[in-house]
């Protein structure tokens, strides 16, 4: 039934709740139209909408603090009684939304729509509820409708496009270089600024988790610390003697750094916070000596290697700094180094480039001579560094390159567009940009995937608190079009706006990132496999437990069976992993039990993960209710990393390798010579792209029954992307 007015016969059409409804009927007499509303008001509150650009907007305010409600559009609906039907569950489902109850916001948006058939604001709610429920398909489908409904030219359409186009073109989350995806200029970090100088000779970079990286200024004996805005951030110059044209940086065990000083002829060591501690080496001829040391590297035991330039040879050292053996010395089956350059250890592999015989050789850890990895394609490669994915980056005169040990493989990936160019360092940074130390310009270039930079960032407006209006708290996601969190942003790379006007009283608060802490959720398996193993499972639960102490907590226990349940946590947690015999069965339900324990993750810590542990193998019922793909949405969309911990010796399915590999986790058999403390522990060290910002609203919120806008816009070098949302205040 529409809302008719009994006395005229006509929809009443005053004020627009949703736009892009259209009214048909004569306007209602003013005095009829308020005291509809005031009466109302009484029983059910409801947004109010402007009528600019279709976006939903705050109640208009009088001089006298009264709120005034601007005359409705005919192009928009009125408050007939679907209107305010409609406008009862948006608040609903705006507020469960917040709560992270999805499913009760898609539940409420549902019949909301089932009043208002088609209105843009709803589906657009609705596809932000179906996404955060892991179900991507289909919210792309109420976004597209939401976009048609908006108008695809309007500036809410042309946001939503964009998100339609991220959310289905992204497919991987680590920061690896694709084939044929090719890295331009973003932007640099310049070594000066007017006649002020900031550093000078850049040799090579290191990256650091929080996106920032250490900068090794051989020019100006330091090494300085900069943002991703490029602002220096801190800087360290050695001990009372200061450092010697320091040249290369590595990171060793125990959080150490390694800094080479070619003209000191020494390696000094230096704790995580790039303070000096003690030297390695001296300057000689003789064993662990050296005569211009410049690049370096630390293989998986955690020794070092240290390329000796002025004796055309390779020093390792063990982590304490002792000397071990030298090689690269001219032999029957080497010609010997002519200009020993970068140098890379992976695997039980050490690659070493040479630039004036512009090719890479392969050695094995003990200095052993394997061939020749690439010997045509180079310029005068230099610095080599590994990639997540096992692959080279390397450093060719003014190029980045791509180097696969494997095939042999070289690919350009970018090139440094200043005509003062040489390249000497390169490595990719926390948010997966290529770095390049530009020695010749003194500069440090910053290389992004072109299709990155052509996609934006991805920016989500995940909640809003305003529970002490009229101050507001907004956290925001960013990440990339890979799902990859933007680490390192702060204050200056954030707006908030409300109806175009820039909000006020803007704070940036903590990010996400900066936490040392983190939750975790755990999914015991209760299938006839791990019955037997319930002190694997009891040893799973002690480890995780010792591994977070002092760095987060076990939020909670989920036992997977027939019907999944929480388990107390009151008393010990071993004994809460052993469960109840009765709890294991054929019939278990791996989804459902992974839905509970990650639904349990969402109001806690940004930094959170579900370790699941079990025999591997996820059961015939695994996927009854979610698909795998649904599950792994449902992480990922969240925040929320996926271990797990394989128990009995067994191996984890592709379905757990992929839940792994889609949010950033890892599978691990329980019992293994490193443990499973260090994968539990890593877990507080991830990165998160979450940011809070709070502001004080300049909207009227009349009496709490408004919805009032925010958008959030974001900016990195030649980097944006952005964001709208809104909230409810508080009733009054």
């Amino acid at each position: 039934m529409t809302g008719v007015d009994k006395f005229s016969g006509a929809a009443p059409r005053a004020c627009a709740f949703f736009p892009g409804q259209k009214s048909r009927g004569r306007v209602s007499p003013p005095g009829f139209f308020f005291f509809l509303r005031a009466a109302l008001s009484l029983i059910l509150p409801f947004p109010a909408f402007s009528q600019q650009d279709g976006q939903p907007g705050a109640a208009q305010g009088r001089g006298d603090g009264a709120p005034v409600y601007a005359p409705a559009n005919p192009a928009t609906g009125g408050i007939d009684v679907n209107a305010l039907n409609a406008a009862g569950d948006f608040r609903v489902g705006v507020q469960a939304y917040y709560r992270y109850a999805f499913n009760e916001a898609i539940l409420s948006f549902e019949r909301a729509l089932s009043f208002r058939p088609g209105e843009a604001i709803i589906l657009d709610w609705l596809g932000k509820a179906y996404y955060r429920s892991g179900l991507e398909d289909t919210a792309i489908r109420q976004w597209r409708a939401a976009a048609a409904a908006y108008g695809w030219n309007s500036g809410q359409g042309m946001l939503l496009g964009t998100k339609i186009e991220t959310v289905s073109n992204r497919r991987f989350l680590l920061p690896v270089a694709d084939d044929g995806v090719r890295y331009v200029e973003s932007g640099r970090y310049p070594g000066h600024y007017g006649d002020y100088v900031l550093y000078r000779q850049p040799s090579a970079v290191l990256p650091l988790e929080d996106g920032s990286a250490w900068v090794v200024a051989c020019g100006s004996n330091e090494i300085v610390r900069i943002d991703v805005n490029g602002v220096v951030k801190d800087r360290k110059r050695g001990p009372l003697n200061g450092f010697d044209r320091p040249y290369d940086l590595v990171r060793g065990s125990g959080g150490r750094l390694y800094l080479s000083e070619y003209r000191g002829g020494r390696v000094s060591v230096l704790d995580g916070s790039g303070d000096w501690q003690a030297y390695i080496g001296s300057k000689g001829l003789g064993d662990g000596m050296f005569m211009g040391p410049q690049n370096m590297t630390v293989d998986g035991q955690g020794y070092l290697y240290v390329v000796d330039y002025g004796n055309r040879r390779i020093s390792k050292f063990d982590p304490d700094g002792a000397f071990i053996l030298s090689f690269g010395q001219k032999a029957p089956y080497f010609p010997g180094f002519l200009s020993p350059t970068g140098i890379a250890a992976g695997g039980d592999r050490v690659y070493a480039a040479d630039a004036a015989a512009k090719r890479i050789y392969t050695f094995d850890q003990n200095g052993s001579y394997l061939g020749v990895l690439v010997e045509e394609g180079l310029a005068g490669p230099e610095s080599l560094r590994f990639l997540p994915d096992g692959r080279l980056l390397a450093a060719d005169t003014n190029r980045v390159l791509l180097v696969d040990p494997d095939s042999a493989m070289v690919r350009e990936l970018g090139v440094a567009g200043n005509s003062n160019v040489r390249i000497v360092g390169a490595d990719m940074d926390r948010n997966g940009n290529i770095l390049a130390a530009n020695f010749a310009a003194g500069e440090v270039s910053v290389l992004t995937r072109f299709d990155d930079l052509a996609s934006g960032l991805f920016v989500q407006i995940e909640r809003v608190f305003a529970d002490s209006f009229p101050q507001v708290t907004v956290e925001i996601s960013v990440e990339d079009r890979l799902r990859r969190p933007i680490v390192g942003l702060e204050g200056l790379n954030f707006l908030l706006s409300e109806q175009g006007r820039a909000a006020g009283e803007q704070s940036f608060m903590r990010p996400a990132w900066l936490s040392d802490r983190a939750d975790v959720s755990v999914l015991v398996e209760r299938s006839p496999a791990t019955r037997g193993m319930r002190d694997d499972l009891a040893a799973a639960l002690r480890d995780i437990n010792e591994a977070l102490a002092g760095k987060g907590r076990v939020l909670s226990l989920v036992s997977a069976g027939e019907q999944p349940e929480r388990e107390r946590l009151g008393g010990s947690l071993e004994t809460a992993a052993r469960g109840n015999t009765a709890s294991y069965s054929p019939r278990w339900r791996f989804d459902l039990g992974l839905r509970l324990a990650a639904t349990d993750l969402l109001s806690g810590e940004k930094k959170r993960a579900l370790v699941y542990v079990g025999s591997g193998n996820t059961g015939e019922l695994a996927f009854e209710r979610y698909g795998l793909s649904e599950l792994a949405a449902y992480l990922a969309n969240n925040g929320i990393v996926f271990h797990a911990v394989i128990t009995g010796g067994g191996a984890p399915s592709p379905e757990i390798r992929y839940l792994c590999g889609e949010t950033g986790g890892e599978a691990l058999p329980l019992y293994r010579p490193q443990c499973i403390g260090e994968m539990i522990r890593g877990i507080a060290a991830k990165p998160s792209g979450t940011y809070t910002l709070s502001y004080r609203s300049q909207l009227p919120a009349d009496f709490g029954r408004a919805y009032l806008p925010v958008e959030a816009e974001v900016y990195l070098m030649e980097r944006s992307g952005r964001d709208s949302s809104g909230y409810f205040p508080p009733l009054e």
